[in-house]
């Protein structure tokens, strides 16, 4: 949920920071946004996998 609001975040700033771009534009960003929301969420899940097997002595 906080990738996805953190991903809504930047599509709002994007909106209000350059509002004379074409639809075109909007869309290309909206796009690379979601791509780079999803590496993040890649990441938060790939380091919580690496707490819980430090902690509980999970050799994966």
């Amino acid at each position: 949920m906080t990738v996805y609001l953190l991903w809504l975040l930047s599509v709002i700033l994007w909106n209000f920071g350059f509002p004379e771009a074409e639809p075109v534009y909007d869309v290309i960003a909206a796009v690379i946004l979601g791509f780079c929301s999803s590496k993040l969420k890649n990441i938060i899940n790939d380091s919580s996998i690496l707490k819980k097997n430090k902690y509980f002595g999970n050799n994966k």
